[in-house]
This record gives C-alpha cells, sequence and structure tokens, in this order.
C-alpha cells in the first residue's frame, strides 16, 4: 500500500475501531455480572452436510492434525499445546469440523477419542485464545460440537453430559456478547447462525432463539444481495454459508417453528448464484477469495437445488456476469469491491474474467492459495495476479498493511488485528452494461481505480459468438492528462495448468492447446503478444507453474488493444510442431 495518500482513511478506520473497542470493553465488564445459560437437555443434532472420511480419524488417533495444507506430529502431546503453523490450520483445529471424520469411523475409539480433545480444550485452556475465542471461530465450533454431539456423548457418564450442556450455555453467552459489541458483518451472520443451532437444538433456549432469529434475518436481508450473492463477493463464502444454511431450514421445520422468510430467501438465491461460477469441470471461478473448489462438497450442495435451478448470468448487484454459447464460457468481475468491513478477501480483480471451453479452463485468475504465507496470499489479491490490465504493475485495490513510519506501521499492525487486510481505497464508480445483437453476446465495463493516481480510467469489451468458437476483446484506457503520458499498460491472459502456449507467424499469434488437445488461437493488434511464466495458486498441493500472455502499451501512444481467442478446426497430437498456419471454425 502507497501510505502516502491512503494514511488519513487508516486514521479514520483506526478511530471506528478504537470505539468499537471501547464498546466491547464495556459489554464484556457487565456480562460478569451474569452467568451462562445451561440448557437442560439436547433435543436432537443437525445434520452435516461436509463430507466426511474415516480414515483421517486414524490419523488424529494417531497424532497427526493435517489442515489446510500444514500439519503437526503430537507425539503424545495434546494438539493445543503446540503454536499453530498457520491461521488457517488454527481456525479448522478452534472449529472442531474434523469431528464430523471421528463420527464417521463409527468406532468406540474415535467416539472416546473425540470426547477426550473436546474435554482437553475446554478445561486445560490451552492454544492461541485470541483465535480461539474470535466470533467466528467461536460459532463454528458451537455448530460442530451440537451436530456431532452424539459421537461426543455416545457412552459418555452423566457428569460428562452435564459438563457438556454447560459448554454449550458458556458458548452461547460469549457470542451474544459478541453481537452485542460491535462484532464485524460476518462473524454477527455466524453468531446468529450458531445461536439459533444452540436454539433449536437444545430444550430451555426458546428466549434465545427468539434473539437469534432476529439476528439471522436482519443479517441475511443484509448481507444476501437480491440477486443471491453474499456481500463480501466471495464465492467461497457462498458455498460455506449453504452448507450451514440448509441443516438451518432442516431444523426449523423438525422443530415446527416459523421459520425466517430471510433465511428461505437467501438458500433460493444462494444456489442459482453459486451456479453462475461454475465452470465445465465443476470447479468455481477464481474472484474475490475463493481457492480450491471441493467437488464433492459442491455437488453435495447442487442436490439441495429442489428447482434445479439454472445458473443466472446478470447479477448487477453482486458485480458478476455470465456469458455462455456453445461450449464457451466467460465469466467477469464487474463490480465495485465490497463493503470494507467485509473486504478481508477481497482482489484487486475489476475486469477480470475466466474463461473456458467445455470442461478445459483457458483464461484464469491466479486463486486463492491452500498453503500459503500471509506475503503470497497478499500478491494473490493483487491486479497483476489477475486477468486484466493493471497500470505500472500498480494495484487498483490497496490493502492495509504494515509501511510507512513507525507510528503508521503501530497503527496498520492494529487495525490488522481487529479487522484483517481490508481493502482501504479501491475504484469508486464501476458500470457494466450487456447486450445482444443478432445473438451475439456482449459486455462492457470500466473502472476508475488508476484515476486518482494516474488520471487514467480503464474500459473492457468482449464479445462473444454465437457458437462461442470467438471471443474478441478490447481494453480501452482513457486519460484526463496528469502521469498518464508516461505509464505502462500490462495486459495480462493467465493461462490454465496444462496449456501448452507457443508464438507463431513470428509472433502475431499464440498457439493454444489445451489438455484435452483441442487448439485455441490468440492475437492481438496493435501490438504483439509476449509469453512469460505465471502460477496458478489454487491447487490442493500449493500452486503451480503456468503461463501468461502479456500485453504491453503505452496508453498516451495506443490508447486501444484489440484481442481475440479463436477455437481451431483441429486438434494437435502430442509433439505435433504449431508454428503453421491454423484452419479456423
Amino acid at each position: 500500500m502507497d501510505f502516502g495518500p491512503d494514511r488519513w482513511r487508516v486514521y479514520r478506520l483506526a478511530a471506528r475501531e478504537a470505539g468499537r473497542a471501547m464498546r466491547e470493553s464495556t459489554v464484556w465488564s457487565l456480562s460478569r455480572l451474569s452467568s451462562a445459560p445451561v440448557p437442560t437437555r439436547l433435543l436432537f443434532a443437525p445434520q452435516d452436510l461436509r463430507t466426511a472420511d474415516p480414515t483421517i480419524a486414524t490419523d488424529i488417533y494417531s497424532g497427526f492434525f493435517a489442515f489446510s495444507g500444514r500439519a503437526i506430529t503430537t507425539g503424545g502431546r495434546s494438539p493445543f499445546a503446540f503454536a499453530p503453523p498457520s491461521r488457517a490450520w488454527a481456525e479448522a483445529l478452534y472449529g472442531f469440523g474434523w469431528l464430523r471424520h471421528l463420527r464417521a469411523a463409527g468406532t468406540a475409539l474415535a467416539q472416546a477419542n473425540a470426547r477426550s480433545l473436546v474435554d482437553e480444550f475446554v478445561t486445560s485452556k490451552l492454544g492461541d485464545r485470541r483465535i480461539a475465542c474470535s466470533t467466528e471461530i467461536t460459532a463454528r465450533r458451537l455448530m460442530s460440537f451440537i451436530s456431532q454431539s452424539p459421537l461426543i456423548l455416545e457412552g459418555a457418564d452423566h457428569a460428562f453430559y452435564q459438563r457438556f450442556l454447560k459448554i454449550i450455555g458458556q458458548h452461547v453467552r460469549t457470542l451474544e456478547r459478541q453481537v452485542r459489541s460491535g462484532a464485524l458483518p460476518y462473524q454477527q451472520l455466524m453468531a446468529g447462525i450458531a445461536l439459533c443451532y444452540a436454539g433449536l437444538c437444545c430444550e430451555g433456549f426458546d428466549r434465545n432463539l427468539r434473539r437469534a432469529s432476529r439476528l439471522l434475518a436482519r443479517e441475511l436481508e443484509r448481507q444476501i444481495l437480491a440477486d443471491g450473492g453474499h456481500a463480501s463477493r466471495n464465492p467461497r463464502i457462498m458455498v460455506d454459508l449453504l452448507f450451514d444454511l440448509l441443516p438451518l431450514r432442516q431444523m426449523f421445520a423438525s422443530r415446527e417453528v416459523d421459520t425466517p422468510d430471510a433465511l428461505l430467501h437467501a438458500v433460493d438465491r444462494l444456489l442459482p448464484m453459486v451456479r453462475l461460477f461454475r465452470h465445465g469441470d465443476g470447479t468455481l471461478s477464481h474472484f474475490n477469495g475463493m481457492g480450491v473448489t471441493a467437488a464433492d462438497h459442491l455437488a453435495t450442495l447442487l442436490t439441495y437445488d429442489d428447482m434445479r435451478s439454472q445458473p443466472i448470468h446478470h447479477a448487477p448487484h453482486s458485480g458478476y456476469e455470465r456469458l455462455e454459447a456453445g461450449r464457451s464460457l466467460l465469466v467477469a468481475d464487474v463490480g465495485a469491491p465490497p463493503p470494507r468491513p467485509l473486504s478481508q478477501d477481497a482482489a484487486a480483480g475489476c475486469l477480470s474474467f475466466e474463461f473456458s471451453s467445455a470442461a478445459q479452463r483457458i483464461v484464469v485468475n491466479c486463486g486463492t492459495p491452500t498453503i500459503a504465507g500471509p506475503a503470497i496470499i497478499q500478491a494473490a489479491r493483487s491486479t497483476v495476479a489477475h486477468s486484466t490490465a493493471s497500470i505500472d504493475d500498480v494495484s487498483s485495490c490497496q490493502i492495509v498493511d504494515k509501511k510507512g513510519n513507525w507510528l503508521q506501521r503501530r497503527i496498520s499492525a492494529w487495525v490488522l488485528r481487529r479487522m484483517g487486510p481490508v481493502v482501504i481505497s479501491a475504484p469508486e464508480r464501476v458500470t457494466a452494461e450487456r447486450s445482444e445483437r443478432e445473438h451475439v453476446q456482449l459486455l462492457a465495463a470500466s473502472h476508475d481505480g488508476y484515476k486518482a493516481r494516474f488520471g487514467i480510467t480503464h474500459e473492457r469489451r468482449w464479445q462473444l459468438a454465437p457458437k462461442g468458437n470467438v471471443l474478441e476483446g478490447e481494453d480501452s484506457f482513457f486519460s484526463d492528462g496528469g502521469r498518464a503520458g508516461t505509464v505502462q499498460a500490462v495486459i495480462r491472459f493467465h493461462l490454465a495448468p496444462g496449456i501448452r502456449a507457443s508464438r507463431a507467424q513470428g509472433g502475431r499469434v499464440v498457439m493454444l492447446v489445451l489438455p484435452n488437445r483441442e487448439a485455441w488461437q490468440f492475437s492481438a493488434a496493435p501490438v504483439e503478444a509476449e509469453l512469460e511464466d505465471s502460477v496458478f495458486l489454487a491447487t490442493p498441493e500449493g500452486m503451480r507453474r503456468t503461463e501468461q500472455i502479456v500485453l504491453t502499451v503505452r496508453p498516451a501512444e495506443t490508447p486501444t488493444v484489440r484481442w481475440r481467442f479463436e477455437r481451431l478446426a483441429r486438434t494437435f497430437s502430442p509433439g505435433e510442431p504449431q508454428d503453421q498456419a491454423p484452419e479456423l471454425i
């Protein structure tokens, strides 16, 4: 982040967080005067829709805890006694979602192991309590305890059962206290979901359920947009929410309690929106925090789509568009960044797109890595990691980070602890318009993310032919003077892993051979295309090397660049030379 022009935004953000911190302190002080509610008994356990693997239960019993690409071997010690190797690993451990694997094992040993680990975590006070006690992880842990209560309580004595009920009550009080103290929006939503789980599954929580239902309805109305997207614009959050909301909808029906209309509407809108991002290979597009798609999870969710709905193609509230013709599919990000409190995963990928042919990806964004440190994750959020244009390799969004003098670094570090790496400045005006002419689908969009710094507005146009065999595009850079005469625009098209790319016809075109040996040709004018190394980050193993097509221009001299992807009428065999005149279809 260039701290100069953005430092006052950080200062204002820090001032607001200071006010929220004071409110938290007051609420927590007053809450000491009341005791945690204790349910009289558990009524039932909701279904956990996420896929379970009983082989993982064996690993856990042997002391091998592998989450989010990191692993530790405990050697007989408590897993909570170790310093977490990454924040994602800690969130997975303290969220207790892995209990589903022990339940899938279905053995007395797995049951005893689960009960021991739950008891150990609650009574020992081990672990990184800052992460473990955060609102989102507390909510996730409460839902896991309730969903996996048959596993935890099977064979337990009465004393443990009573202790477990107290644990549920303590989690409920903690979440209600965090809601009153002004938790961030997504934390409020997760707290509302978890509190509804507790209110529906536990006897004696009727008043808590009424409060939780109001909270849930309020946050769903605020955060689930009219087209079904989440206000964070993150496809992964939409998937996660469905895994929590679908069982919750069933719980309301099972208890014969009036289901909040906001819950019913949210589920009905989320499912078609998830389909918008889905490519022919079954994975989701990589925008704003989306990484690896768990194909089995996604398939499970889509079976709950009662209407077998078609994907929506126009999502103006979420800022996404889908063009589909023949075997070809394009998904584009044409929206403004999300509100700052929901921007922890938002990327500077405005006007980026992904393009596929049947089950083969062609153009991708780099995606969010599963196994990576903060530096790589921040790089994955940059404009250069997306298939769009950047100016002087500067991102169109700036993210708060620890730069500047001593005071600025301290303030930024405090904001990061409180809110995470939120977007601090971004495009203020993003426009999008789609149309159709003689069965040709047209999409035009623009953003002003570079106007304040460079005096440049970026506009991109896409045109997909009726048969899907041709995708034409145009990038234009409109200048109002300033530094625009000295800057350089770089247009990137990151290629999916497995694509063989080679320059042909003296560099006028780039030949692309897909893993299924389908062939495409890329061309651009009035500039030549270059091939450079790239990396695809959204893989289970961490990352894969790939390539990118790069077009470089000076907007003052070449304000408009036209480019074109065209499918060839033939396929290439392995090892066959590609530098020859193509036959197009």
